[in-house]
């Protein structure tokens, strides 16, 4: 039979249900400004009534409810919402890390302005133009010379600011290591905490909450994906590996590579396997400081090699004032120091390899002639080699611009005295290879501004244009060996040595120069006497050099350099904007939409609190009821 006190009982599972349901949402009122809380709802249920299916029961009808209990205080979240979240926030992480450096970059350019390298190099221009005209003045010299260093000096600005973002986007790098580090441990001891939890049967709601919001804070610095079919055994994956797997959290590490000019690359800590990432704000770093920034710096040391080469190849065939020649205007410093190159790559003590920048043919060719040869030059390319086929129709110009458009490393042109020169161009083994791919090294493997495979199965190369001694590969010119040079036909006078690395941070005005100011030359000699002093040829050829088409890389002038560069920086800032746009309005409304399941509404939470407290009162009264009744049972009885 059941119990005289039943009542009470009911009375008082009443009033501990709803003094839950209180407290509960007193906790969500607390909490509704709190960053990753999820509001929580009581479950309420049935008490187990009496009595259970069974034999050993009494003979009543039906079953006699005991009242009401909480079954679990449940966390409102929408599983499928947080892996969309989850999936989108290393997109917009991506594009938040990259805008600001795509802007300051943009700042850095100033172009066009009249504070920017190029209103400094037409400066250049004019002063030699003017010294064309009074080459036997020493003003014009003058501005010559200070405009040259005022040339210089903003080639050098331009490049120590972009290597502070460099350095400043590794630092970052380092922080977000850091960070990932940290919040890897993190959620591995919330999964030790909350798997304790659970085993004693409770609910660890603000657990789980502290543990996606570290989730959530992971998936916008990497890729991340989540499994949490298993309770116990809550995984993160990054890019395919396990990067957390219940209480045992990865970390990364960071390692030094000599290739990558001294900074770190992201490795694994127990494996020492490096790891790249697909998305994510550190992705976004790593692709500003190894892509897209060290492609600003080749492209500004590919105009500052050319502009320096250029300018010395006449500077040097001319005469100053006082009857100097052979000097050059801008200091130039090879990156080997033997007279042909050769260079020590593997560090054995042994020269292994040759670093040559420019090579010249010995034959004098007209842009307009056709050779009437056929075959195929082979260059070296990011992918190896690139194959370059000519025929017999071809003129001179049409088989330089089939080399310039191949993609090659290696750039074409007819020099002033009409020999066909080769020269290197900053090397492309970062810009396309594949995320998920280890960087090749830049200093060994494929250097800047190195030749490193001239190749011709035909004739053009060898006996047309007078570059290589043989045809095909017995007369190819390769860096891989200590003197490749003793294959071009022009001996030493021929080619010119690659230069130590980022020559737009340390060219300068030839120190001569700047001590004796008639040694600028101004005019070509003649029969190998000096040139007379109102001779200005050699300095309106060098103020010509502004409008020739010189190859600056991919570009053709100058100004065409100038203009792609603030073309590709605007392209670079619009694209970067317009995708952090889109990602910021996508997270918008996907957090709009959790925060519509699991955020805290202060009129729902306020009605449940009233309802709540209706529900504890009526229990308290029906208590009171029950005991004004035993106590008539109890000692009014029998009196």
């Amino acid at each position: 039979m059941t119990s005289t006190f039943q009542g009470i009982e009911i009375g008082k599972r009443g009033v501990h249900v709803h003094q839950q349901g209180i407290n509960t949402t007193g906790h969500n009122l607390v909490n509704a400004h709190t960053e990753g809380y999820s509001r929580q709802r009581v479950e309420i249920v049935p008490f187990e009534p009496i009595y259970l299916p069974g034999l050993n029961r009494e003979e009543t009808p039906g079953q006699i409810g005991q009242g009401t209990v909480v079954e679990r205080i449940e966390r409102l979240r929408d599983r499928l919402l947080d892996r969309r979240i989850i999936a989108q926030a290393s997109a917009e992480g991506y594009w938040s890390k990259r805008d600001p450096y795509i802007r300051e970059m943009d700042h850095i350019y100033l172009e066009p302005g009249d504070n920017s390298i190029r209103s400094k190099m037409d400066d250049f221009w004019d002063a030699w133009q003017e010294l064309s005209v009074f080459p036997a003045d020493m003003a014009p010299r003058t501005a010559v010379l200070e405009r040259g260093s005022t040339l210089i000096d903003g080639i050098h600005e331009r490049y120590n600011r972009l290597r502070t973002l460099q350095v400043m986007a590794d630092e970052d790098i380092k922080i977000s290591v850091a960070a990932v580090n940290d919040i890897s441990r993190q959620v591995a001891e919330l999964n030790n905490t909350i798997q304790k939890v659970r085993a004693q049967g409770d609910n660890p709601n603000d657990l789980l909450d502290r543990r996606d919001l570290l989730v959530d804070k992971l998936s916008s610095i990497i890729d991340i994906s989540v499994d949490d079919r298993d309770p116990d055994e809550f995984m993160v994956y990054t890019a395919g590996h396990v990067l957390v797997q219940g209480k045992t959290g990865r970390t990364f590490d960071l390692e030094h590579n000599i290739e990558t000019e001294g900074f770190s690359d992201v490795i694994w800590s127990d494996t020492r396997q490096g790891m790249y990432f697909r998305d994510g704000s550190l992705k976004a770093l790593v692709d500003i400081r190894d892509i897209t920034i060290r492609d600003e710096i080749q492209v500004l040391d590919s105009m500052t090699m050319n502009f320096v080469d250029l300018v010395n190849e006449i500077h040097r065939e001319a005469y100053g004032a006082n009857g100097a020649t052979g000097n050059n205007f801008f200091s130039e410093y090879p990156f080997a120091t033997n007279v042909n190159g050769d260079y020590d790559g593997n560090g054995d003590g042994v020269y292994d390899s040759s670093y040559i920048y420019r090579i010249n043919g010995v034959n004098v060719l007209e842009s307009r002639a056709q050779p009437g040869l056929e075959g195929v030059i082979t260059l070296s390319s990011a992918g190896g080699t690139v194959d370059i086929p000519y025929y017999p129709t071809d003129t001179v110009s049409d088989i330089i611009t089939r080399i310039n458009n191949s993609g090659a490393e290696v750039t074409a042109r007819l020099n002033r005295d009409g020999l066909l020169s080769l020269r290197a161009a900053p090397s492309d083994n970062y810009r396309d290879r594949e995320p998920a791919a280890p960087p090749p090294g830049i200093v060994r493997n494929n250097p800047d501004f190195v030749i490193r495979h001239i190749e011709d199965s035909g004739h053009f190369l060898e006996g047309y244009a007078g570059i290589l001694s043989g045809r095909g590969s017995e007369g190819a010119y390769d860096w891989g060996r200590a003197g490749a040079v003793e294959v071009l036909r022009g001996g030493a006078e021929s080619y010119a040595l690659a230069p130590f690395a980022h020559p737009s941070g340390w060219i300068d005005v030839n120190p001569a120069l700047v001590e004796d100011l008639s040694s600028i030359a101004a005019g070509f000699g003649f029969n190998g006497r000096a040139a007379y002093p109102g001779n200005g040829e050699a300095a309106a050829a060098i103020a010509s050099i502004r409008n020739t088409q010189v190859m600056v890389g991919r570009a053709g002038t100058f100004d065409d350099y100038f203009a792609d560069a603030a073309g590709r920086i605007g392209t670079l800032g619009e694209q970067s904007g317009r995708f952090l746009e889109t990602e910021n309005q996508t997270m918008k409304r996907l957090h709009e939409l959790r925060e519509s399941v699991s955020g805290v509404s202060m009129d729902e939470e306020l009605s449940n609190l009233i309802r709540y407290q209706q529900g504890y009162a009526a229990s308290a009264r029906f208590i009171t009821t029950v005991n004004a009744m035993l106590d008539i049972l109890i000692n009014r009885m029998g009196v």
